[in-house]
């Protein structure tokens, strides 16, 4: 159910009735090559958040598409410094909190890898919250940790959902960017560590890109998204 669909009669008579699981997925605003636009990660999360709503009966809340992307500097990116994303997060879950007396559970998915300290850190906050029991309802999911394929950055698999939930990639510019098969463990881990450090991302991709997209295809996206939505569906209700 998405919630700019419920208007406050009916939204309060159906928290009421039940004890709701609210979904609020998170993106961000960055580079993802030159065949993706800027807003791949929050298209791709609020689509598999539409989904999971549907399949499970979870109310989802609009998308918070701006995120933690300094990695791409000098790349585009609109960033959040970390202390301030997590500070709002937790005053909006306290107010959706107050603002739900019956509420079931919290749900943030996270669609962007620069989100996860700061989603890691919200997380811990909850042993040292005093009477904010609310906390306790939360959990944080990235929907990469429920498809076994390995994920990129603009390559195989986010070009191929978007193809399947998109009309906005432009194929013809797409471009093989790094690609870590036959590196040494030692150097995958140096890469991984160089990538999230500000302006580490371009300096490893070059043009932004980790993986190679020229090979993705709407149907690879399609079932990348079934596999997805099918998993956390499995851990949402379990």
């Amino acid at each position: 159910m998405d919630a700019s669909e419920l208007y406050d009669p009916e939204f309060r008579k159906l928290i009421k009735s039940k004890k709701p699981t609210v979904i609020i997925p998170v993106g961000s605003l960055e580079q993802h090559g030159a065949h993706l636009p800027i807003t791949t990660d929050s298209d791709i999360v609020t689509e598999i958040a539409s989904r999971l709503a549907k399949k499970c009966g979870f109310i989802v809340f609009p998308t918070i598409s701006y995120g933690i992307s300094h990695e791409h500097d000098p790349l585009f990116n609109i960033s959040i410094r970390d202390n301030s994303y997590r500070d709002f997060l937790f005053v909006l879950i306290r107010s959706l909190y107050s603002s739900m007396d019956n509420l079931g559970s919290i749900i943030i998915l996270n669609g962007h890898h620069g989100n996860v300290e700061a989603l890691n850190d919200l997380m811990k906050t909850r042993d040292g919250v005093v009477d904010q029991d609310f906390m306790t309802k939360l959990r944080c999911y990235s929907y990469w940790h429920f498809m076994e394929h390995e994920f990129d950055h603009a390559g195989f698999v986010e070009t191929s959902i978007m193809l399947a939930i998109s009309d906005k990639v432009k194929m013809k510019n797409a471009k093989k960017g790094l690609i870590t098969k036959g590196m040494n463990k030692e150097e995958i881990q140096r890469i991984n560590k160089l990538s999230t450090k500000p302006g580490g991302f371009p300096k490893i991709t070059k043009n932004g890109v980790w993986g190679d997209p020229t090979g993705a295809t709407k149907k690879d996206g399609q079932k990348f998204l079934a596999e997805i939505v099918r998993n956390l569906a499995k851990k949402c209700q379990s």
